[in-house]
């Protein structure tokens, strides 16, 4: 045989044995107007929870792979005065569902939202109910009377798949 006809069929096995985990697709969930890549097919459940001491129609977003969760959680608050508060319990909530410390917090700004100096990109490292390490990377923001927070769950969440995520997302206009 050849030598690049047996480099070319090494060079394939090798390409079908690394497979990617994470198959993303564009996603545009119900009643959200987002979009955004999910590396796998995302499923969605609605609820009611306390936010900030209100009941509100929540909608969770999300799938698993890799050992990784990605998540989107959405929410029409209805009142703009309801707005700013929702989203500090929600940042708030995180933490604490976590037992985490926040390493790293910044702005976060995304084309069409509104602006917020709540609006920000976190990570979070804290344990799991059963003890397990967990870290959490998710980002906080709002549009007119709609609150947001996506985010990626894992033990090692991969920078890259955390950064297409995130990077992947849009408002619809």
């Amino acid at each position: 045989m050849r030598r690049s006809t047996l480099l070319a069929i090494l060079l394939g096995a090798s390409i079908a044995a690394c497979t990617p985990a994470l198959d993303w697709r564009d996603v545009r969930p119900e009643g959200s107007a987002a979009s955004l890549q999910f590396p796998c097919k995302p499923q969605s459940q609605t609820r009611q929870a306390a936010l900030d001491g209100e009941a509100t129609t929540m909608t969770l977003v999300s799938c698993t792979a890799d050992g990784l969760t990605f998540a989107l959680v959405h929410a029409d608050l209805g009142d703009p005065a309801r707005v700013t508060p929702a989203l500090i319990a929600m940042r708030k909530a995180l933490v604490t569902n976590l037992g985490a410390t926040q390493s790293v917090v910044k702005p976060f700004v995304l084309t069409g939202m509104t602006p917020s100096p709540e609006a920000v990109r976190l990570r979070a490292s804290g344990h799991t109910p059963e003890g397990a390490p967990i870290v959490e990377e998710a980002v906080l923001f709002t549009r007119g009377t709609r609150v947001y927070q996506a985010a990626v769950l894992g033990a090692r969440p991969d920078a890259a798949a955390v950064e297409l995520f995130f990077e992947s997302l849009r408002l619809e206009s």
